[in-house]
C-alpha cells in the first residue's frame, strides 16, 4: 500500500493505483471523459482530469498518472479548474450537436416539446397529455393563442415548413378536455405552507399550479368574479379556458373573487396570514400603485432579477406587472419561475433564476446535411396535408435534439465548470453526418471526441472488425476498419458502446431523447 494526500486528505491505495483511483476512494469527483475502469486505462486524451502534483508547474492527467508514496495532490485549485474548463471548451469547439432543440429553447412556457412530439407520433396520447400537463398549465389556451415561437425556431421551417407544434398541443388538450377521466397532476404531500396569489391571470394561476404540485396550499385573489384574467378577453372558446382552470381547481386551488388588493385586503394582512405573497396583478398602468404596498414605477413593479422578489421580504411579482406587453406563454413561464423562487424562499434555499439551459448548437445545415436527420426530415407530406392530424404532424419532426442530452458527460461537466461552447469557435466546422444501422446503433461523428472508449470495448470483446482510429491530428476519427459498416464493426458490443459513450455520439436509433 502507498499513502498520498489529495486536497489535504490522506488516502492509502494499492501499489499501481492512479491518482484518479485514489481520488475516487476519497469520494472526489474528478471529471473524466476518456477513461473507463477495467476497459480503457492509461491513455489520457481529453485532459479533463488534470491535477497538480506538489509545486510542479505542469498539470498531470489523474487517470494515467501513478500514485506514489508521499505524493501531495491538489485537485480543486483555481489553475486546475481553469485548465479543466479550457479542455472542455476545446472539445466543445468541435462538437456538432444540439443538446436542446431550438423549439425547446425558445418556448417561454418551458413545454417539453420534443418528448411530447415523440409520444404523439407513437400514438401514446395519454402519455403525451400527462407530459404536457405536468409542465404547462394552459395547453388548451396556448394551443390557440400562443404566438408559437417554437414553430419559428423549428429547424424544418427553412426547408419545407415548420412542424405544427401548436396544433399538436391543441389536439392533446382537446383529447384531455373531452376525456371521461381528465389528467390531473399529482401533488406532493402537504408542506403546511400557505401562499397568497394576487391576480388570477396566466401568471398567477400558473404559479398556483406549480406551488400546488409542490405540496403548498394556495389561495388566489382577483378583482374579477371568476379566474382567467386577460385570457377571458382572448379569442378562444370559453370552455377551453374553463377546462384548463378546472385542472388547477382539481388540485386544490382556493379562489376568492371580487377582492381588490389595498381595498378589500391589505398586503400587510396577507403577509401576516400567509407564508409568502405573489403579485400577478397585470399591467400596473391600470393599478393604483398606493394599493400595491411595494415599489413600482408607472409601468411595472420593481423586482430582483435574481428571483422576482420585491423589496418587501416574502413578496414576489411576475408576469405583465414586471414586463411590458402581455404574452400568454411568457406569463405562464413566469408563473413557473415564481413558484420555484417562492418554494426556495419557504425552504430557506438560495435561488437564482437559471440562465438559458446549457446547449451546443448546430449551425444552419446544408440541404444534404439536413436530409441525414432522419425519417421525419425526408417526409413527402406537406404542411397543408398535416394541419388537422396531430400524429402525422408529429411524424414530421426531425428529432434534432440530442438522444443522450440528459446522460452526456461532456454537457454535465461543461455546466459544472461553466464552459463556454463558443470560447474557441472557428470559422469552419466539420460536416454534419449520421451513420445508421437499421434498427440498431447510430453514430454521429460530429459529437465524437475521439475518447477511444468504444474502440477499447470492441477490442476487449474481440469484435471481428471492431472500431479504430483513422487519420491523424485534427482529422482523426473513429471508424470501422476496411470501410466496414457500423453493423459489421459492432456485432457484439453495440449496446455497451452506447452505454459508455460520454457524449451521445453513439446511440440507439429508436431512443430519441428521454422518452
Amino acid at each position: 500500500m502507498i499513502t498520498l494526500t489529495i486536497d489535504g486528505k490522506p488516502v492509502s491505495v494499492p501499489d499501481g493505483s492512479t491518482i484518479l483511483d485514489a481520488a475516487r476512494s476519497l469520494g472526489l469527483n474528478i471529471p473524466t471523459l476518456c477513461f473507463l475502469a477495467g476497459v480503457k486505462e492509461n491513455r489520457a486524451s481529453c485532459m479533463a482530469c488534470v491535477v497538480r502534483i506538489g509545486n510542479d508547474t505542469r498539470l498531470m492527467p489523474s487517470c494515467s498518472t501513478k500514485a506514489t508514496d508521499g505524493m501531495v495532490v491538489s485537485s480543486e485549485t483555481p489553475d486546475v479548474k481553469a485548465a479543466r474548463k479550457a479542455a472542455l471548451e476545446l472539445l466543445l469547439s468541435d462538437h456538432l450537436g444540439d443538446c436542446v432543440s431550438v423549439c425547446q429553447r425558445v418556448c417561454p412556457a418551458r413545454m417539453a416539446i420534443p418528448e411530447v412530439i415523440r409520444l404523439v407520433a407513437a400514438g401514446r396520447m395519454k402519455d403525451a397529455i400527462a407530459l404536457v400537463k405536468e409542465d404547462v398549465v394552459f395547453p388548451g389556451v396556448l394551443g390557440r393563442i400562443c404566438r408559437a415561437p417554437c414553430e419559428m425556431g423549428c429547424r424544418r421551417r427553412q426547408y419545407d415548413g415548420a412542424v405544427a407544434i401548436q396544433l399538436i398541443e391543441r389536439e392533446v388538450a382537446n383529447l384531455d378536455a373531452n376525456a371521461a377521466d381528465r389528467f390531473v397532476p399529482a401533488c406532493a404531500p402537504s408542506t403546511g405552507k400557505r401562499i397568497a396569489v394576487i391576480g388570477a391571470g396566466a401568471t398567477g394561476l400558473s404559479a398556483a399550479f406549480f406551488l400546488l404540485k409542490l405540496g403548498h396550499k394556495v389561495t388566489v385573489f382577483d378583482v374579477a368574479a371568476e379566474p382567467g384574467g386577460q385570457m377571458r378577453a382572448a379569442d378562444l372558446p370559453r370552455e377551453v379556458l374553463d377546462a384548463d382552470i378546472a385542472t388547477i381547481g382539481a388540485m386544490g386551488l382556493e379562489f376568492r373573487g371580487n377582492t381588490r388588493l389595498g381595498r378589500n385586503v391589505k398586503l400587510d394582512e396577507l403577509r401576516r396570514d400567509f407564508n409568502a405573497v405573489i403579485l400577478a396583478v397585470g399591467p400596473t398602468a391600470k393599478t393604483n400603485h398606493t394599493e400595491l404596498g411595494v415599489a413600482a414605477t408607472e409601468k411595472m413593479i420593481k423586482v430582483s432579477a435574481k428571483n422576482f422578489q420585491t423589496e418587501v421580504p416574502g413578496v414576489f411579482a411576475g408576469g405583465s406587472c414586471i414586463r411590458s406587453g402581455w404574452d400568454p406563454a411568457r406569463s405562464v413561464g413566469d408563473g413557473h419561475l415564481l413558484a420555484e423562487s417562492v418554494d426556495a424562499f419557504l425552504a430557506g434555499r438560495d435561488y437564482q433564476i437559471a440562465p438559458k439551459e446549457f446547449t451546443t448548437t448546430i449551425p444552419k445545415l446544408s440541404p444534404d446535411e439536413y436530409r441525414q436527420l432522419g425519417r421525419g426530415a425526408n417526409s413527402e407530406l406537406s404542411v397543408r396535408e398535416l394541419v388537422s392530424e396531430a400524429e402525422k404532424a408529429a411524424g414530421r419532426c426531425c428529432h434534432c435534439d440530442c438522444r443522450a442530452a440528459n446522460d452526456c458527460k461532456l454537457r454535465f461537466y461543461s455546466i459544472a465548470y461553466n464552459a463556454d461552447p463558443k470560447a474557441f469557435a472557428g470559422e469552419r466546422r466539420r460536416a454534419f453526418e449520421v451513420i445508421r444501422q437499421p434498427g440498431g446503433v447510430i453514430f454521429e461523428p460530429g459529437k465524437c471526441i475521439s475518447c477511444g472508449i468504444c474502440v477499447a470495448i470492441a477490442e476487449q470483446a474481440q469484435e471481428p472488425l471492431g472500431l479504430t482510429f483513422i487519420g491523424r491530428g485534427f482529422d482523426v476519427k473513429v471508424a470501422v476498419p476496411l470501410n466496414g459498416t457500423l453493423a459489421e464493426g459492432l456485432q457484439k458490443v453495440g449496446a455497451e458502446c452506447v452505454k459508455h459513450c460520454p457524449t451521445g455520439a453513439l446511440a440507439f436509433e429508436e431512443n430519441k431523447g428521454s422518452s
